[in-house]
């Protein structure tokens, strides 16, 4: 189906790996395109409860974005291509769904921008992290400088988009940018885990936690309002009459989504 992704259902997870690992799984047009169509999946298919998005091989996640198809572009043909990414990545971090990055090795340019558009991060020990864009002229168009500040703050957001220069796994999880580390032969198992754990709560609830986070960060909301609105909006669903009795009578709670 997939020329540049591979996509796998494993117990309710969608495994979507960028597959061009000759290119150090660098995005381009198709992978683009065929990301979208992986990510429209995810909101779609009912049998599909969360998704990781990783690379192929072990070097890469995303090693940036395919520089050759940048050499002709005019203005407003940069314009399109930035769009076209805030989209997708706007589509992947406001999933209803948790969307992770488990990052395997390098994650540069558009690659650390797709990273950081994720719910959140899980890295190998061998990954780096950068947004080197400035070595091309260029900034960060797929949301990078948006979002990297949001992660680890101005200063240090700043001080890597003009140096260009890359920070490793460990420092990446000083800074907040991960929220966990592990061995690569580990990571893919990390991030199934947690999942498997999400898996067993309120799905309607976890979506509404996506929702108020990113609420927070969006100068156009008042994310207080957002919480209360959705929080009372939980008093509908049936997934809070199982959580609440559940809890009563000691058991486990049955979630439907309901």
């Amino acid at each position: 189906m997939y020329q540049t992704i591979s996509t796998q259902l494993e117990n309710s997870s969608l495994i979507i790996t960028i597959n061009r690992p000759d290119k150090m799984n660098a995005l381009n047009q198709t992978v683009m395109a065929e990301l979208a169509l992986a990510i429209d999946e995810v909101y779609s298919n009912a049998a599909i409860k969360s998704a990781i998005i990783t690379g192929a091989g072990e070097k890469a996640f995303v090693a940036g974005a395919d520089i050759s198809e940048f050499l002709k572009l005019s203005p407003k043909e940069g314009e399109e291509l930035a769009k076209k990414g805030h989209v997708i990545f706007h589509r992947i971090e406001n999933s209803p769904k948790p969307i992770i990055a488990a990052v395997n090795g390098f994650a540069l340019g558009g690659g650390c921008e797709l990273a950081m558009a994720c719910h959140f991060r899980i890295a190998s020990d061998n990954a780096r992290f950068g947004q080197p864009e400035v070595n091309l002229g260029l900034i960060p168009g797929y949301g990078g400088t948006q979002r990297l500040t949001q992660l680890i703050g101005k200063g240090k957001a700043i001080e890597l988009m003009m140096t260009g220069d890359m920070i490793d796994a460990a420092e990446a999880l000083k800074w907040g940018l991960v929220n966990h580390v592990t061995p690569l032969a580990e990571l893919l198992p990390k991030a199934k885990g947690l999942l498997e754990k999400i898996h067993t709560k309120a799905p309607l609830a976890i979506a509404r936690v996506v929702k108020c986070a990113n609420a927070a960060l969006d100068k156009d909301q008042d994310g207080f309002d957002t919480e209360v609105k959705e929080f009372a909006a939980c008093f509908a669903t049936k997934d809070l009459q199982e959580g609440a009795s559940a809890f009563i009578e000691k058991r486990r709670p049955n979630f439907k989504g309901e």
